[in-house]
C-alpha cells in the first residue's frame, strides 16, 4: 500500500540525520496521499540507521493504524491537525535542530533579517505560544497542532508562504508540497536561524530588512511572476 510515497517519505526521514537536524531519533517525517486520505510517517522510535522504507506506518486522517508493524512517530497527531487543516500540505517534518529549536526555547519568532530568509519564508517565521498546562497534560501532540493553527489564524499567515513554525519550548515544524519539500524548508529553517542569532550578536540594535527586499525576494521564487530558476 502507498509503496511509492512510503520510499519517499523513508528517503526524506534519512535527510534529517544527513542534514545534521536530528540528533538519535530526534525527529520524523511524514507525506500525504490526497487521493486517498492517508499518510505514511516514519514508526516511533526506530534508529535511522536500521529503518527502512518497509517500517513505515500507513495512518488515516482519524488516527488510525492502516498498515505497518511499528507504532506511528508520538507526534503524529499534529501531523493530523495541519493535514486537515491545511489541504495544500503535502508534507510535514517535525525536528530539533538546535540553532531554530534555541530560538523556540527563547519564545522567539525569528525576524527576517535578510534575503536567505524572505527566499523562502514571507516574513517573521512565528513561534507559537507556550500550551497551558491543561493542554500539556490533555492531548499534548493533538494541541501543539491546535496551537500552530492558532498562531496562523490569529496573524492571517499564509501556511504556504511561511512553511514553518516554532513551538515554544519544544522545537520545530515545517511543512512543504512533498515530504522532500517540507525537509528542504527545514534545512533553511535551520541555517536562518543560524544567521539570525549571529546578526544580533553582531549588532544588537538590528532592525528587519525592509519590506520591498521582502517582497522582491519572495515572489521572484514563488507565485505566478516567479522568475528564478529555470522552466
Amino acid at each position: 500500500m502507498l509503496e511509492e510515497l512510503k520510499k519517499a517519505v523513508f528517503e526524506a526521514n534519512l535527510e534529517l540525520p544527513k542534514r545534521h537536524l536530528v540528533t538519535y531519533t530526534w525527529g520524523n517525517v511524514s507525506g500525504i496521499d490526497r487521493a486517498s486520505g492517508l499518510f505514511v510517517i516514519k514508526p516511533s522510535g526506530v534508529d535511522y540507521e536500521t529503518m527502512t522504507a518497509d517500517d513505515m506506518v500507513v495512518m488515516d486522517l482519524d488516527g488510525n493504524r492502516v498498515e505497518g508493524k511499528y507504532k506511528p512517530s508520538s507526534d503524529t497527531p499534529t501531523h493530523i491537525e495541519l493535514y486537515k487543516r491545511y489541504p495544500e500540505i503535502g508534507g510535514v517534518v517535525h525536528t530539533h535542530s538546535p540553532e531554530a529549536t534555541a530560538w523556540a526555547q527563547a519564545g522567539r519568532s525569528i525576524p527576517l533579517y535578510g534575503t536567505t530568509h524572505a527566499d523562502y519564508f514571507f516574513g517573521e517565521i512565528p513561534c507559537a505560544r507556550s500550551l497551558t498546562e491543561e493542554e500539556i497534560n490533555g492531548e499534548y501532540e493533538k494541541n501543539t497542532g491546535l496551537v500552530i493553527i492558532e498562531t496562523f489564524d490569529s496573524k492571517d499567515m499564509n501556511p504556504m508562504y511561511t512553511p514553518g513554525v516554532l513551538c515554544t519550548n519544544h522545537g520545530v515544524f515545517t511543512w512543504g508540497k512533498d515530504a522532500a519539500e517540507a525537509v528542504h524548508n527545514a534545512v533553511v529553517m535551520e541555517e536562518v536561524a543560524k544567521m539570525a542569532t549571529r546578526t544580533e550578536l553582531i549588532n544588537p540594535n538590528v532592525k528587519p530588512a525592509p519590506d520591498c527586499i521582502r517582497d522582491k525576494h519572495f515572489f521572484r521564487k514563488h507565485g505566478e511572476n516567479a522568475y528564478y530558476g529555470q522552466n
